[in-house]
């Protein structure tokens, strides 16, 4: 389903110096500087299988979600993730993903998140009678049903989670990366997302990836059905049935 073959990516930026002179001098010689955001990982995940992805800030786990999804270029290696190059882009690839990001927002903030529901639902061709089913199935586990058509900005955090997980999910996805999803939530709000994709990653067989940092490891580790990856300063410890073979700087 996921396969990543020595996987590199580094990020080149200029130094830049303070004040007027510093910025003069910066014009005529500008000093280049690379960052070694991801170093020659390489790993596997099969399909229905969840995988914890866990490390410290800055260890190169969005960087490395970045290029599986496709956003991102890498500076070197191979990616096939469903038998598609991620950054080739193709729109059969786009709609086997899907990701969340708990720092970022997919839903419109002033309407409803009925509303970018239908958005989401008539950008993947959705059908009709799909679309009501998967609503109506989605909201009453994740338990939102009655906030379908309340403003996005009068949510909660949990309830707003609730409402992007359930967003990711609308064109059932084969696949889905998600980065630090119960980032900021109460421990009852991350128990009941933890359960949520438990349930429906046994129903459905979704792969998933967990993006976790070290302080918060608990949802990658208790959702993984194959063990965990962790990244620690410039190398990685395994766990599960995984191997001791990825490098992060």
């Amino acid at each position: 389903m996921i396969t990543v073959e020595h996987l590199k990516k580094d990020f080149t930026y200029y130094k830049k110096h303070t004040g007027l002179k510093g910025s003069l001098h910066n014009i005529f010689h500008r000093e280049s500087l690379t960052k070694e955001a991801v170093r020659d990982i390489s790993f596997s995940v099969g399909k229905g299988e969840m995988i914890g992805f866990l490390g410290p800030n800055g260890a190169g786990k969005t960087t490395t979600l970045k290029m599986l999804s496709g956003i991102l270029y890498p500076t070197g290696g191979k990616v096939e993730v469903d038998g598609y190059v991620p950054w080739e882009r193709k729109n059969e690839f786009k709609r086997r993903i899907s990701i969340v990001m708990g720092q970022k927002n997919q839903l419109w903030w002033d309407l409803p998140a009925s509303d970018s529901f239908y958005l989401n639902k008539c950008i993947f061709g959705v059908d009709d009678g799909s679309y009501r089913d998967i609503i109506m199935e989605l909201s009453e586990l994740l338990d939102v049903k009655e906030l379908l058509n309340v403003q996005v900005r009068r949510l909660s955090l949990g309830e707003r989670m609730k409402m992007e997980i359930l967003a990711a999910l609308i064109h059932r996805p084969d696949i889905l990366f998600l980065d630090e999803p119960t980032i900021g939530l109460d421990i009852l709000s991350q128990k009941k997302i933890r359960e949520f994709l438990k349930a429906y990653n046994e129903q459905w067989k979704t792969t998933a990836i967990i993006w976790r940092t070290s302080r918060h490891c608990v949802t990658g580790r208790l959702l993984s059905t194959r063990g965990s990856l962790y990244m620690m300063g410039n190398w990685a410890i395994s766990t599960g049935y995984w191997e001791r073979r990825s490098c992060f700087p």
